[in-house]
């Protein structure tokens, strides 16, 4: 570089000085030069201003050989902050860039009083169309903002006392400024104002979310170890920044990088006032001041809190020409999610005077429900207020209520509101008044819909305790159906169903008849992935209650369910029936069209159920024996929400629920507590239909004393005796012995019992007729005695007789 100077200036020169009546402005372009030697030439321009000016320098036409960043046979290198004119002085000026290709550098405004450039090409000739441009010296009246710094190029003091208000300007805007560059505005304003500051045009390079190069950072106080308001850069329009005090405090960076960017810097406008709006009126009552704004705040709940909003000034008249923002902001997290309630105590905000009928104009209070700052779509407001009217209490969709107030040209008392954080479970339903996640489901509001864990399908949160109540009217019942469940349970087995107080102790769902003396008896508790089968209350009950309940520790995505009120079924439901022990001892327990396909409920109904209730004679048992299986659903891994057969040992305990398919050879009994036993099955309306079950009933002792009947070799049950042989192990499990050593006659209808029962009537009545007839001939014989007293004998007819009583003698002697 420093040979290219000193052949530059043995070459060409051309210099541009400012004087004292004379032109201000000009024009210039490339040399026309001639090169006979065919060596490489440069060329250097140089702009220099008078005392208080500043140089501007535009291109209006480029055309140099070469792409950029590759300018190697032609190009132009600019230096703006150049402080000494003298040519042999450019060496160490910082360099502005290097420019070739067909797009010419930015305007350039000099950071001193001086802009230079240099012009290189190594081909034998130039003309002057290959770059062309204009040079003004300007005032430089404008970028002295304040009272400049010592020996600092652009930094500067701005008193309220010499100076209320004017324009802040970056020391080259519009032109592109250079790097490195480091400038400092410093705001002292008297007490009780505040600083206003307004960009209205911005344009710095940005390298990112953080501005990791080129940055303004403005500070809410005397200097950088103040608070800051934010950092900018990248483009900007009408960036507005208030001070909190009279004081503010603005520093512009700009980093040294090899990257040829060229961005103006910036260009607003400044204002000290007292008349901005006081801040007392968001402190006293738990907002916080969001720092850069006149008046917005922001208020944070402490976890369902609640305190109050108002308008500025109050209890005062707000003043005319303010717009405030109120962003409330419920909890969100992993473990909570709260949205925010609105309550009005005192409204008064003047209609605007050229307002339409039902429109506000400008003066106006709009609420925003559902977060639309987010997406900065403040045109989407839920309510436009005005007037004398109170409005009605209002509720966030989500955890987010903003408020936007406007007071427009005129002065009113304005409003005091409110503000309420209440927990949001994301449940549908009827919620308690005080918060808790307790919801009621009634026939009168709704006849089915949906329900779910708090915050479903996202987790539900640890600690919570969740009521939800179903009240039907009295000439209904309430049917539930899970489609989804997933609750922790990490100590579960995961091989068997997990359902049961002695699995689900981590979290659980507990489900409740309630009945109208204020009992509740419990149906069951579930956990995993267990979902419980399909629900209906019962006679005599008035209603369902479900409890859910988190530790707290780890969380899962909890359950979604469906509800509906049906018209109550009788006592059996839609095929059960009552079964009393009539003699029998034993009895077959099956689901209608066994063993096609069980139905589903018709349509619009949500169950299809059955109930039957066993009762045999005092001081017995029954033990049920299934004996076919196959129904919907896991229990393991999805459990019964499809269909689920449940049975009740002890009709005061927990019933034991039944789902998926028994192996054919594997045994699956069951001994009731006591003389009685209850059998449901239940359908949901998402069933598709399976074989269904077949259960056998029998009436046992489990402990005699003395068995008149039979009993059993290994259980020792006492069994009627009827019950042996009859191709039901009726004993208990591994006992075979009522089934063994039995000769059946096989029999498979009553037809063929009919032909058994025809031919021994057949052979009784020959076997009678032989006799008779046998007798009547020995009489004849007697009477017909033959000479030599010889008997006649009929020895064919007697043959066939008696071979006749044999069979019947030899049949009834096994």
């Amino acid at each position: 570089m420093i040979v290219l100077i000193i052949r530059l200036i043995s070459e060409c020169e051309y210099k541009f000085i400012s004087r004292t009546g004379g032109p201000q402005n000009g024009t210039f372009s490339a040399p026309r030069l001639t090169n006979p030697s065919n060596h490489s030439f440069m060329c250097v321009y140089i702009f220099f201003a008078g005392p208080h000016q500043k140089v501007e320098v535009t291109f209006l036409s480029f055309s140099l050989r070469g792409t950029p960043p590759e300018c190697k046979h032609e190009y132009l290198d600019l230096y703006s902050k150049v402080q000494n004119p003298d040519t042999t002085e450019l060496i160490n000026s910082p360099f502005g860039g290097r420019f070739c290709g067909l797009i010419p550098p930015r305007s350039r405004i000099s950071l001193y009083r001086t802009i230079a450039f240099s012009f290189y090409t190594d081909k034998n000739d130039t003309v002057p169309e290959i770059f062309t441009g204009k040079y003004s010296f300007i005032n430089d009246s404008d970028y002295q903002v304040g009272t400049a710094a010592p020996s600092i190029p652009c930094s500067f003091t701005i008193n309220a006392k010499i100076k209320r208000k004017g324009l802040i300007l970056s020391p080259t805007y519009p032109g592109a400024y250079p790097k490195p560059l480091s400038c400092s505005f410093l705001f002292l304003g008297n007490l009780g104002q505040r600083v206003h500051l307004e960009f209205r045009d911005f344009d710095l390079f940005s390298g990112g979310t953080h501005c990791p190069f080129d940055s303004v950072t403005v500070y809410d106080g005397f200097d950088n170890t103040s608070a800051v308001i934010g950092t900018y850069c990248g483009q900007h329009r009408n960036l507005v920044i208030y001070s909190s005090t009279e004081n503010l405090f603005v520093s512009f960076e700009a980093i040294q990088r090899t990257a040829n960017t060229q961005n103006r810097g910036f260009k607003g406008i400044f204002e000290f006032s007292e008349g901005f709006v006081k801040l007392d009126f968001i402190g006293k009552n738990g907002g916080e001041h969001i720092r850069g704004t006149e008046c917005d705040q922001k208020i944070l709940s402490k976890k369902e809190s609640n305190g109050f909003v108002f308008s500025p000034n109050y209890p005062f008249p707000y003043i005319p020409k303010t717009v405030c923002r109120y962003f409330i902001y419920g909890m969100q997290d992993t473990q909570n999610l709260e949205k925010v309630r609105l309550e009005f105590l005192m409204f008064d905000i003047p209609r605007g005077e050229k307002a339409e009928k039902d429109e506000c104009g400008d003066r106006y209070l709009k609420i925003y429900l559902k977060g639309q700052e987010q997406t900065d779509s403040y045109d989407k407001y839920d309510y436009e207020l005005c007037g004398e009217n109170q409005p009605t209490t209002m509720l966030s969709d989500g955890p987010r209520l903003v408020m936007i107030f406007a007071s427009g040209e005129s002065q009113g008392r304005g409003f005091k509101a409110k503000y309420i954080f209440e927990t949001d479970y994301l449940v549908p339903g009827t919620a308690t008044p005080d918060g808790k996640c307790t919801f009621s489901y009634r026939s009168t509001s709704k006849k089915q819909g949906d329900f779910n864990s708090p915050r479903f399908p996202g987790n539900y949160p640890s600690d919570m305790n969740c009521n939800y109540t179903f009240i039907p009217t009295p000439n209904e019942q309430v049917a539930i159906i899970f489609d989804y469940f997933k609750i922790r349970a990490d100590k579960a087995n995961a091989s068997v169903a997990q359902y049961g107080d002695d699995v689900c102790y981590e979290d659980w769902v507990e489900i409740y008849n309630m009945y109208r003396d204020g009992t509740e008896i419990k149906m069951g508790r579930y956990c995993g992935y267990t979902s419980p089968g399909p629900i209906e209350s019962v006679r005599g009950a008035v209603g369902i209650k479900l409890l859910f309940r988190s530790n707290e520790k780890d969380v899962f995505s909890g359950f979604k369910a469906r509800y509906s009120f049906e018209m109550a079924k009788s006592i059996f439901g839609d095929c059960g029936n009552n079964i009393s022990n009539s003699g029998e001892g034993t009895g077959i327990i099956q689901n209608e069209n066994f063993p096609a396909k069980y139905e589903a409920p018709i349509l619009g109904i949500a169950t299809r159920s059955c109930h039957w209730y066993i009762n045999v004679r005092p001081s017995h048992q029954i033990l049920l024996n299934v004996l076919s299986f196959i129904l919907e659903g896991n229990p393991s891994s999805r459990g019964c929400s499809a269909a689920v057969i449940r049975i009740w040992l002890d009709l005061n305990s927990l019933p034991i629920e039944l789902c998926g398919e028994k192996p054919v050879n594997d045994s699956l009994l069951f001994m009731s507590a006591g003389n009685q036993a209850r059998i449901s099955f239940i359908v949901a309306d998402k069933s598709v239909g399976m074989e269904g079950f077949r259960i056998s009933w029998t009436e046992v002792s489990v402990a005699p004393n003395i068995c008149n009947e039979f009993k059993c070799e290994k259980s020792s049950y006492c069994i009627p005796g009827k019950l042996r042989c009859n191709n039901i192990s009726n004993c208990g499990e591994n006992d075979l012995s009522d089934e063994q050593n039995c000769i059946m006659v096989e029999t498979t209808d009553w037809v063929s019992i009919s032909v058994i029962c025809l031919s021994i009537g057949i052979t009784f009545c020959s076997i009678v007729s032989c006799f008779f007839h046998h007798k009547r001939n020995r009489r004849r014989s007697r009477r017909r005695m033959l000479p030599g007293g010889s008997v006649h004998s009929y020895s064919g007819h007697q043959h066939v007789c008696d071979e006749l009583g044999q069979r019947f003698a030899s049949v009834d002697s096994v």
